[in-house]
């Protein structure tokens, strides 16, 4: 059975822990729908293969209780629960070829033969393997062997979860769109609760229905990725999602304006409600939505060109504004700005957002 996982829980590896660093993951309640497609996205050592782990019976939290489908689960081996997982290198056998890697997990749950080979040329199909299921794995490259060790957590049909721990680190580049995608069939048809560990903002963006940002060992947002880029709930979510990320200047509020370094920008009557009580904040604004101008306008700040990047389609202008290193994204057919040059930056949209203590307020 397809299982819903709630997690109510923390974890530290060293005994009696005191404060916030003692934890691999800090005090969380988190739940993962049944048949959903779900990311865990963050920096090394956030805390995400940890939580992987505890999914999967690996490790057994040291605080609080993991329920599949309501049932608590904590003793429970991975066998027991049902998982399928797969790591960031292969774990096949190399004397076995690509068909019996692929049946093995099937084989042992003793599955009649027909069945097994109808199942395994379905997944080899899937991950374009139909032509190497003869060959012993030991011959193959690493990327098709990590397709073997996909191919073995996929080919269960029975399975609770599917859990990939970076699966496609060791995957050449130009392959791991094709992947992504491949798994997102996968899940389509199967409808499987599938959990992906990623540092790659762009896997977890392209994969996931649901993501999951970590930072030292917290879960700070989880949303699609519109939410993520549109109205990220912590500073790091702003910070870690986007290419470059979000730009965050120091303001304070004053009456009906904002006080930004030396310069003052007026608010309007909703966004002054919804600051209202608040002194000291942060404006977050992506690279996107800066506009900017030649020449001094009402809600812009001036601001020193330190660098133009062409990036192809687009260009990165880099600015010093406020007293803050704030990058732009504009139009590649742009007339650019030379470098020493002042330009005004248009930071107050719809698109703009505001942060009290790392957390969005308006």
């Amino acid at each position: 059975m397809v299982a819903r996982i709630d997690l109510d829980l923390a974890h530290a590896y060293g005994p009696n822990p005191q404060q916030d660093s003692d934890y691999a993951l800090l005090p969380m309640k988190m739940s993962f729908q049944a048949g959903g497609a779900y990311a865990l996205l963050g920096p090394s050592g956030c805390g995400k293969t940890t939580m992987l782990n505890i999914i999967s019976g690996l490790v057994k939290p040291s605080q609080g209780e993991v329920r599949f489908n309501g049932d608590i689960v904590n003793d429970k081996t991975p066998q027991e629960r049902n998982i399928a997982q797969v790591f960031q290198f292969p774990v096949i056998y190399d004397t076995m070829t690509v068909a019996d890697n692929l049946a093995f997990p099937l084989r042992n749950r003793r599955m009649p033969e027909a069945q097994i080979r109808q199942r395994v040329g379905q997944i080899a199909e899937m991950l374009e393997l139909n032509g190497q299921l003869n060959q012993r794995a030991a011959g193959l490259s690493a990327d098709a062997k990590q397709k073997i060790s996909l191919g073995r957590g996929l080919v269960r049909p029975d399975v609770a979860a599917i859990l990939f721990d970076e699966p496609l680190t060791v995957i050449d580049p130009h392959l791991k769109w094709q992947l992504r995608r491949k798994l997102k069939q996968v899940h389509q048809e199967f409808k499987h609760t599938l959990i992906y560990v990623t540092h790659d903002q762009v896997e977890a963006l392209t994969f996931a229905q649901e993501v999951v940002v970590m930072t030292r060992g917290r879960a700070v947002q989880v949303g699609s990725a519109e939410a993520l880029f549109e109205r990220p709930a912590h500073t790091f979510v702003g910070h870690f999602i986007g290419s470059p990320g979000m730009n965050f200047l120091p303001a304070t509020v004053q009456a009906d304006h904002l006080l930004m370094g030396q310069h003052r920008l007026p608010l309007g009557d909703q966004l002054r409600l919804s600051l209202a009580g608040t002194e000291s904040l942060k404006l977050g604004i992506r690279p996107e939505y800066i506009a900017v101008r030649n020449a001094p306008a009402e809600g812009c700040l001036p601001a020193q060109v330190l660098r133009w990047q062409d990036l192809g389609t687009s260009g990165l202008l880099t600015t010093q504004c406020a007293g803050e290193v704030v990058r732009v994204r504009v139009a590649n057919h742009s007339e650019t700005p030379p470098v020493g040059q002042t330009v005004y930056l248009q930071v107050l949209s719809s698109h703009t957002c505001f942060y009290e203590q790392e957390a969005w307020i308006a």
